[in-house]
């Protein structure tokens, strides 16, 4: 294979994951007791639900399990691993179907996964459950509708909830949150639509062992919030940056840079062929936590490159400094997927002015719809090694750095 660009990094293993290569947002590895080491993949779509990949070796992955999705109108979009235990998100194409929600699984053995409880979040307006928080053990905060929840608008049918999971076989909702005005019966005013309306609704939901009491909640056309979470019955705002408008929406991630006291926010690209541009990756000073102030974007690779290349192109997903002994952590480097763009390194040391470090932008997998990688999630484990993933057919590439 011959990278349509490279820098800063190396190749040194592809896996088109026996031809079902189209993966989404879930990327997590587990250290199993046996000492082996397995990065488990959400699919982007059916007919696949999620598979286990052998990388104690990274330059000689090998699939161990996949699994099959109950029916075609259901995705895994997004699941963790926190010990021997994974959480799998189950969103539906619409209201109504089931499953919605997410399941938890045994997978000490990881070839024989083994079902342990399903939290149910389907409803007459819920699509269930996009993205899925479990680091603690103890807590899945996720994206996800509800049976009692009745959004305004279809569009905003997924608000930030919190499930205590202490009990794995009787998981208990403990708190959500919801933009004031997205669901029938607030007091607020309905929020205004953009003119490319993605909907107000959560999507990543981050919360970090440094802070245990901050959610750091991306809400698409919203924005990005940091909420107060010391009372989980009953979520508060602390601060918000929306840039859109004029900037068009969906703010996917937060990402707290803790010692550095900087936020990095992540608009994802949700249109081919730049009819959404510019989504941008935004670098906040989060120094006064109540007033957020924008300093910078990181670079984008060239538009008359990449605009018209195939697909998407623009900022996606952000390596998120998950914590765990298999994450690598840093806030200073910062690893970013930009679709078409592929998977890019940058040096936040002046904050003012971040500089790209690496980028691999692999050709087109075989048989792609739109003519061009669309590299939509990055992993990077506790030894460098990066794990970047296509979304509709490439599969799985694992880079190490050279800068």
């Amino acid at each position: 294979m011959t990278p349509d660009d490279i820098h800063g990094f190396r190749l040194i293993a592809h896996d088109t994951l026996q031809g079902f290569g189209g993966i989404g947002e879930g990327m997590s590895i587990q250290k199993t007791r046996d000492g082996r080491r397995i990065m488990w993949l959400a699919h982007e779509g059916p007919p696949k639900n999620f598979t286990g990949v052998d990388v104690t070796d990274p330059r000689k992955p090998k699939v161990v399990i996949q699994t099959e999705l109950p029916h075609n109108r259901v995705r895994s979009n997004s699941l963790e691993v926190c010990g021997d235990v994974m959480a799998v998100a189950y969103q539906v194409l619409e209201p109504g179907l089931k499953p919605a929600g997410f399941e938890l699984f045994d997978v000490s053995v990881p070839e024989n996964p083994k079902s342990i409880s399903f939290f149910d979040c389907s409803g007459p307006h819920s699509r269930g459950v996009h993205q899925v928080w479990f680091v603690d053990g103890r807590y899945v905060h996720f994206a996800g509708g509800a049976a009692d929840f009745t959004p305004r608008n279809q569009l905003d049918d997924q608000p930030y909830r919190i499930v205590d999971v202490g009990n794995l076989t009787k998981p208990e909702e403990v708190g959500r949150w919801w933009m004031p005005g997205t669901r029938e019966g607030d007091d607020a005013p309905a929020p205004k639509r953009l003119p490319i309306d993605s909907g107000f609704r959560a999507h990543n939901t981050n919360v970090f062992p440094e802070r245990p009491d901050r959610a750091y909640v991306g809400y698409l056309d919203g924005g990005g919030f940091v909420l107060d979470i010391s009372n989980m019955s009953a979520p508060k705002v602390v601060s918000s940056f929306c840039p859109h408008p004029p900037y068009p929406g969906f703010t996917h991630t937060v990402l707290p840079l803790f010692s550095r006291e900087l936020l990095i926010v992540a608009d994802e690209c949700v249109m081919d062929d730049g009819a959404d541009w510019p989504k941008l990756t935004w670098v906040l000073d989060a120094r006064n936590e109540t007033n957020l102030v924008p300093i910078s974007t990181l670079p984008m690779p060239p538009l008359d490159i990449y605009a018209r290349k195939g697909g998407r192109f623009g900022s996606h997903n952000l390596h998120e400094n998950r914590p765990g002994e298999t994450s690598f952590r840093s806030d200073t480097l910062i690893f970013a997927t930009f679709f078409n763009g592929g998977v890019r390194a940058f040096d936040t040391s002046n904050p003012l002015q971040p500089k790209e470090v690496a980028a691999f932008v692999p050709p087109a997998p075989a048989g792609s719809r739109v003519g061009a990688a669309q590299i939509n999630d990055v992993f990077v484990d506790e030894h460098g090694i990066v794990y970047a993933v296509d979304r509709f057919g490439g599969g799985l590439y694992i880079l190490e750095t050279t800068f």
